[in-house]
């Protein structure tokens, strides 16, 4: 049964404080959007040609442009020709950031606000949301998404093809092997993830999934006209563990000492050459002169697997800036003001009504987006409609020991993992996740004994923190005694959004999800008049005819057995 549950606070007890007399309607902060995109030969132009290319888990400071010792000529050329986007912010983990990038609303407003989802839950991106390639579809465009999903998949209706995509190749569930495709999601719950529309791709196990998908790219463009506007989301596998890449890309960083860096740097370069590919294929096939390329990453880097964020704080699963603030560039012979770097506050939910209005689409939804139409901030450099962003209210999140309610003046519960920026000054309440600074790992043995000592110095009794982000991005001096004001005003910010948030949706894992059940696959295995989360009522599981076995299935039911004889022997 699905988890459901708000948090609260009182109105009255914010009159009796008197904070409602700072105006968080005045422009800005009330949810109202930018202008739509004017100019830009927006006009007199065919509808440009939008690439949205999305990385998984690289970091922030994996790229050559962040003085990175990983090698990206590509990324750094396109960064330089177009606008380095340096203020920039995304999602601590997968599901979130995407359930934002395709619906333009934060967590809070599609029930999406905790954790991921997970292969065997019956939860996908809610039906009822209009998504960014539906409504480039109603605008003329050919959409199509090569890559990760990760938005659900219990009932077809959550299937890409059926959330606004004209095509789709990859992967429905967060991580897959990138030669074989097989992922568990625990114990002898294996399966095969890679899919041609709605149907299992098994013809292409062994080739590995960035180059495949640069590829199909390439297809896609081949067999289109660029006389009709076309959106391609390229959603990277890279790149998330597990950390495997072609033997040729690993020998340039033979001198890295930490294996696990050594070959996350050689998975950012393989990357890196996919994106040239397609930039040639943009321009071979003549789309590139009336192109958006958009580069954007998912979510920080993970330190134990070769990502890093220096010199933020934190990593990836956290709220501090390195797990929130993201790699991000546009690149298009349209932008009017190229070669130049914003610093200007772009979040993830603001591609949706940019992207949009650049196609000259209908962006009027109700109720109103959490994203800005930006267009003209990234084309000529005007000022930014947006000065806040709710990072997240997650109530379901271990609530922070030391937390209350008198903590957070009876506004906020401030046990509650949250987190807001609003102007220069950023608040966290809760547990926002291990706060560490973590520079490149080039030692054999990171993280080893330095990482525990970290650890243990970041276990201080507190729950409120505040930073001002601006003059301070490295979160080294914490400020809340000093601006008790400010303080008070973003606690009663994060009580306002509260009360606009919907329930969570977290529902408990369907043992029908089992690819074992579903031909070795996964995939939907829910009817679509089933409307009861927990597999129990009158639904019977799938029952497919198997076309290809599971690798993995088989060698872990023959260990499981194995491991029972020898128990049983020693008994």
């Amino acid at each position: 049964m699905a988890v459901y549950s708000l948090t609260g606070f009182s109105l009255v007890s914010l009159l009796s404080f008197g904070y409602l007399s700072w105006d968080w309607m005045k422009p800005g902060l009330s949810g109202k959007k930018g202008p739509a995109m004017e100019g830009d030969g927006a006009v007199t132009r065919e509808k440009p040609h939008i690439i949205f290319i999305l990385a998984d888990d690289q970091g922030f400071h994996d790229i050559g442009y962040h003085n990175s010792d990983i090698f990206t000529p590509t990324m750094d050329r396109l960064a330089a020709e177009g606008v380095k986007l340096e203020n920039y912010y995304i999602q601590p983990i997968c599901t979130p950031s995407r359930s934002q990038l395709i619906t333009g609303r934060y967590q809070i407003h599609t029930g999406l606000q905790h954790s991921i989802i997970r292969p065997r839950q019956p939860n996908c991106l809610p039906l009822d949301q209009v998504t960014l390639p539906q409504k480039l579809q109603e605008a003329g465009y050919s959409t199509h998404m090569i890559g990760k999903w990760h938005l659900g998949f219990y009932k077809k209706e959550c299937l890409p093809t059926r959330r606004g995509f004209d095509t789709f190749f990859g992967t429905l569930t967060g991580s897959t092997d990138y030669y074989t495709y097989d992922n568990c999601d625990g114990p002898g719950v294996c399966g095969f993830d890679l899919h041609d529309g709605e149907n299992v791709a098994w013809e292409y196990s062994g080739k590995y999934s960035t180059s495949l998908y640069a590829q199909k790219v390439s297809k896609v463009l081949a067999s289109h006209s660029p006389k009709e506007p076309l959106f391609i989301y390229v959603a990277f596998q890279a790149v998330h563990t597990p950390l495997q890449s072609p033997k040729e890309y690993i020998y340039q960083y033979r001198s890295f000492g930490n294996v696990a860096r050594r070959k996350y740097a050689a998975m950012v370069t393989c990357m890196d050459e996919a994106i040239k590919n397609i930039t040639l294929a943009l321009k071979k096939y003549g789309y590139y002169n009336n192109s958006v390329l958009i580069f954007s990453t998912d979510n920080g880097g993970q330190p134990f697997s070769g990502g890093s964020n220096w010199p933020l704080r934190g990593r990836k699963g956290t709220y501090w800036e390195g797990g929130i603030r993201g790699i991000g560039f546009v690149h298009s012979p349209l932008i009017k003001k190229k070669r130049r770097v914003s610093k200007s506050l772009v979040h993830i939910t603001d591609w949706y009504p940019t992207l949009v209005s650049l196609a000259r689409g209908n962006v009027t939804e109700t109720p109103p987006l959490d994203g800005y139409d930006l267009w003209s901030t990234i084309s000529e450099g005007k000022k930014s409609p947006r000065t806040e962003i709710l990072h997240n209210i997650d109530p379901l999140y271990n609530h922070a020991k030391y937390g209350s309610w008198e903590e957070g003046h009876r506004l906020w519960n401030t046990a509650i993992q949250a987190a807001i920026r609003v102007g220069d000054w950023k608040l966290l309440t809760g547990d926002p996740g291990y706060s560490d600074w973590i520079p490149p790992q080039t030692l054999p043995n990171f993280p080893g004994s330095w990482w525990n000592l970290e650890r243990q110095r970041a276990g201080h009794r507190r729950s409120v923190w505040l930073f001002n982000i601006t003059g301070d991005p490295y979160e080294r001096d914490e400020v809340s005694g000093k601006h008790p004001g400010v303080v008070k005003r973003l606690l009663a910010r994060l009580a306002y959004y509260d009360e606009t948030s919907i329930p969570v949706r977290y529902p408990a894992e369907d043992p029908r999800a089992n690819p074992e059940l579903n031909g070795g696959a996964w995939g939907p295995w829910a009817s679509e008049d089933d409307e009861d989360p927990r597999g129990k009522g009158t639904v019977k599981s799938k029952s497919k005819s198997r076309k290809k076995s599971c690798k993995i299935c088989k060698l872990k039911s023959f260990f499981k057995k194995l491991n029972t004889r020898i128990m049983s022997n020693r008994i």
